[in-house]
C-alpha cells in the first residue's frame, strides 16, 4: 500500500469515528507528532500519534494498533484530571509539549480542548518555563550517571539501558529549549539542529562520541550485526512482559527505517537498533540466544557494560556540558 500524509490524516479520523459510537465517549481525541509538522515517513513507514482523553481512569496507559504492515496508530490514553490544573503542564516537556505544538483535535466535547489549550500554551514558551521544563531533564540524566558510577545497576542490558536513557535526557534537556523532546527514530537526525539553536552545536559531536566511541561508523552496507537485532525484535514480541513500543506493528517502523538510514546518517540508524535492541533483551534476558548475539554486538559497538564503565568520566563532562549550557541560556534570558 502506497502511504501518504492524507492516508495517514484518514486513519486517524476513522479511528475517532469508531471511538464516538463507544459506551463511554472520550472526552477529546487529539493527534500530535511527525504526521501535523514534517514528513512523516522514513522507508514507508509512520506512526500516528493521538492522545485519547478519558473522563475517568483510562482503562490501559498505551495501546499500539496496527492499521497495516507499515502504518500503527500509538495512542497515549490519559485522565481528563491530568489536565485539571492546566498551568501546571507548562513545566512538563511531554504532555505540555505535545498540546503546545500544533496538535490536532479531531474530537473534542463542549470545547474542552479550546479551553484548555488556551490556558496552558499561553505563556508556554516564557524562559522561565522552559527552563523549568529543561532542568528537571538535565538532573535526570546527572541521576543516570549517578546510578551507573555507584555500580547500583547489575552489569547487562539494565545498565547499558540506564546509559541510554541518560544519553537521551541529556540532550532533551537541550532539545526542550527549543521545541519538543524529541522522540527515538528522529533522535539523532535532529538533534544536531537543536544543539545549533542554542550555540552548542559541539553537543551534537559529543553525544555520537558517547555511542559510538572514537571509531567512526562505516557508511554504505549494513552491519553484520542487523540479523540478530531483528531476530530481538521478533523474539520480544511473544515475550512475557514485552514493551508496548517493542509490539508487533512496530517491527518495519524500526528496521525498515534503521536499514534506510544507515547508509547515509549511520548513528541516527545505530540509535534505533541499539535503544530497541537493549530495551529488548532486558526483557528476554541477557542469556537467551538473543541476549547473547546483543553481548557479540555491544561488545563489537564499544557498548558492552564493561566499556560503559570506561565512558563515565566523558559522559560526566558531557553533562557538565549540558548543565553549563542550560545555565547561560537562563542567564542570557534574564533568569
Amino acid at each position: 500500500m502506497r502511504i501518504t500524509r492524507e492516508k495517514l490524516l484518514k486513519f486517524a479520523q476513522t479511528y475517532v469515528s469508531q471511538q464516538l459510537f463507544a459506551k463511554a465517549r472520550p472526552v477529546c481525541i487529539y493527534l500530535t507528532g511527525s504526521v501535523l509538522f514534517e514528513d512523516p515517513l522514513i522507508a514507508g513507514t509512520a506512526d500516528i500519534d493521538l492522545i485519547h482523553v478519558h473522563d475517568g481512569e483510562p482503562p490501559v496507559k498505551r495501546e499500539v494498533i496496527r492499521i497495516a504492515d507499515e502504518v500503527h496508530l500509538d495512542i497515549a490514553h490519559v485522565s481528563q484530571e491530568a489536565f485539571r490544573y492546566p498551568r501546571t503542564l507548562r513545566t512538563d516537556p511531554w504532555l505540555g509539549g505535545f498540546m503546545c505544538y500544533n496538535p490536532r483535535p479531531l474530537h473534542d466535547t463542549q470545547h474542552w480542548f479550546e479551553f484548555t489549550q488556551s490556558s496552558l500554551c499561553a505563556q508556554f514558551d516564557l524562559p522561565g518555563y522552559t527552563i523549568e521544563r529543561a532542568r528537571p531533564l538535565a538532573e535526570a540524566a546527572r541521576q543516570g550517571w549517578m546510578t551507573l558510577q555507584s555500580s547500583l545497576t547489575t552489569a547487562g542490558p539494565q545498565q547499558s539501558m540506564v546509559y541510554l536513557k541518560t544519553l537521551e535526557r541529556a540532550a532533551n534537556a537541550i532539545a526542550c529549549l527549543s521545541g519538543p523532546p524529541l522522540t527515538e527514530r528522529r533522535f539523532l537526525l535532529h538533534f544536531p539542529e537543536r544543539a545549533r539553536q542554542v550555540r552548542r552545536p559541539g553537543l551534537a559531536a559529543g553525544l555520537v562520541d558517547l555511542l559510538t566511541g572514537t571509531e567512526e561508523l562505516s557508511a554504505g552496507s549494513l552491519p553484520a550485526f542487523m540479523p540478530g537485532w531483528a531476530q530481538a525484535l521478533q523474539a520480544v514480541q511473544t515475550a512475557p512482559g514485552c514493551p508496548i513500543a517493542l509490539s508487533a506493528p512496530r517491527f518495519l517502523y524500526y528496521t525498515r527505517a534503521a536499514e534506510t538510514l544507515w547508509p547515509q546518517e549511520p548513528t541516527a540508524a545505530l540509535w534505533i537498533i541499539v535503544r530497541t535492541w537493549t530495551a529488548a533483551v532486558c526483557c528476554l534476558g541477557s542469556d537467551s540466544p538473543s541476549g547473547q548475539a546483543w553481548q557479540t554486538a555491544m561488545q563489537t559497538l564499544g557498548l558492552a557494560p564493561e566499556q560503559i564503565e570506561n565512558r563515565l568520566d566523558v559522559l560526566d563532562a558531557y553533562l557538565d556540558s549540558i548543565e553549563e549550557t542550560l545555565d547561560i541560556w537562563a542567564q542570557e534570558n534574564g533568569l
